[in-house]
């Protein structure tokens, strides 16, 4: 049942080009909860708006800087020969600068802003793909123990059945189906609960695509459909497909150019102007021209390159740094699912067939008037116990696959057992 995250976002992706159209179903499958939740999580369409920002970003930090127009006027309104405007001064000029690199710089810097940003995404889709799984799995859970939990009312309801006729054939007492009828409404009451949760599960796997009103009411999947793990070894050298490590990556390189736009930024820009001024009293023109260069701005820039060069080692350290946590919670995870794997198999091929053929037996002893109430209830008890420790072993085996899955980014993708 379980398709790797990263190829659920691709089966995600095919199920969108197939269908565009959700039609209202009885039950929902994997590919189309994943689907649904690319498609529409309100997480995902607003962080979409983020990327959206910086392409225009890189667009404006593209741009060529504008040419200034200046008009100056000089010797006017003043006093004796320089009253009025007659002998006015007036110039005209044209202005730009002088970049020396700083835009290509910028540029680089917006587009390694939006490969980090890119890579956010796609860490927040798996992130949400993930989310996605867990609630899938908790509805599947809480389906399976409704399951349980139905044949546990009929079960007890068969007990009722038999021990009334034992009460009217005389060969037990009227306290044994006292007991039996108040074990056949708990029964009843837990199933009800149950049910509840379950819709409540669904509610919330819903809400990852933004629907407020599910318009399904259960879940498609088997919960015995469980992979064989990989070796620990292989697993970890998977590590580096790890998400946040590969954002990581895209740090570096939005923090290496950042220090290049930086360091660029310490050579400022030489603004040149040239123009014509109108000379008044003798009636002539000339050219003006001017250069204007900054002093100090190297120095004033020196904290600014420091504080990039010690971001982008910080960022190589986070990174070592998570890189140390994502190994050993992977060892911890794999072990988790190790056990899982073996309770699960051991419950359902070991444990589970004796107490059911035990139940059995029971049933057949207390039909015959041989075992009293309270041994048949003591072997439906084990045999219910065993089938619920059955699912709760394969519910903890698929929740670690999960996030196996979504640490490592790879799949566990050996035969099934």
């Amino acid at each position: 049942m379980w398709v790797h995250l990263t190829n659920r976002i691709a089966l995600g992706c095919l199920f969108l080009a197939l269908s565009n159209t959700v039609l209202a179903e009885e039950a929902v499958d994997f590919d189309a909860a994943i689907a649904r939740t690319l498609e529409s999580n309100p997480g995902l369409v607003s962080f979409g708006y983020q990327v959206e920002a910086q392409q225009g970003l890189i667009r404006y930090s593209g741009m060529r800087p504008g040419v200034e127009l200046g008009i100056d006027l000089e010797n006017a309104v003043g006093t004796g020969a320089y009253s009025g405007v007659d002998a006015a001064e007036a110039t005209i000029s044209l202005a730009w600068s002088l970049e020396r690199g700083q835009r290509q710089r910028r540029v680089d810097a917006a587009r390694a802003g939006l490969s980090l940003l890119e890579a956010e995404a796609e860490l927040k889709r798996l992130d949400v793909a993930a989310e996605t799984a867990r609630l899938y799995l908790l509805s599947l859970a809480h389906q399976a123990q409704v399951g349980l939990a139905d044949e546990a009312v009929n079960l007890a309801a068969e007990t009722v059945a038999v021990v009334k006729k034992r009460v009217q054939a005389g060969r037990t007492t009227k306290a044994d189906l006292a007991r039996a009828e108040v074990d056949l409404a708990r029964m009843q009451l837990q199933r009800e609960d149950l049910e509840h949760k379950l819709q409540a599960s669904i509610r919330q796997l819903a809400a990852q695509w933004g629907e407020t009103r599910p318009a399904f009411g259960s879940v498609r999947g088997d919960l015995a459909d469980l992979p064989e793990p990989d070796s620990f070894e292989v697993l970890v050298a998977k590590v580096a497909e790890n998400p946040a490590l590969r954002r990581f990556m895209s740090e570096r390189r939005f923090r290496e150019a950042e220090l290049r736009r930086i360091e660029a930024d310490a050579k400022p820009d030489w603004r040149f102007n040239v123009g014509i001024r109108q000379l008044q009293l003798p009636n002539d023109q000339a050219l003006v021209a001017g250069i204007t260069i900054p002093l100090g701005e190297k120095k004033r820039n020196e904290g600014r390159v420091a504080a990039a060069r010690a971001d982008l080692a910080r960022s190589d350290a986070e990174r070592a740094a998570t890189r140390v946590q994502v190994e050993t919670h992977l060892f911890v995870l794999y072990e988790e699912l190790e056990h899982s794997l073996h309770r699960a198999v051991t419950l359902r091929d070991e444990i589970l067939p004796r107490v059911e053929r035990a139940l059995a037996e029971t049933q057949r002893a207390f039909a015959a008037g041989r075992y009293s109430y309270f041994e048949l209830r003591a072997a439906q008890d084990d045999a219910l116990q065993a089938r619920t420790e059955v699912t709760v072993a394969l519910i903890d085996a698929h929740r670690n696959i999960i996030e196996i899955e979504a640490l490592t980014g790879a799949a566990l993708s050996s035969p099934t057992r």
